[in-house]
């Protein structure tokens, strides 16, 4: 208990948030059935979702240092 700091985990989930934006922003241009607005939206949504992504598994760990 004495180092209970070494056993806690440092996943934040960034790395499934980037390949979440990824994914969304492959995919979105694609679907024609959609309406062209949702399509936008989902642009938008991947390029957030993927920097809040990039944020979390790169630039937060090394501000803390």
């Amino acid at each position: 208990m004495a180092h209970s700091e070494h056993n806690k985990s440092k996943n934040s989930g960034g790395f499934a948030l980037i390949i979440f934006g990824a994914l969304m922003l492959f995919l979105a241009p694609q679907e024609q059935v959609v309406s062209m607005g949702l399509n936008v939206i989902a642009w938008v949504t991947g390029i957030i979702v993927g920097g809040i992504g990039f944020y979390l598994k790169f630039v937060r760990g090394r501000a803390k240092r």
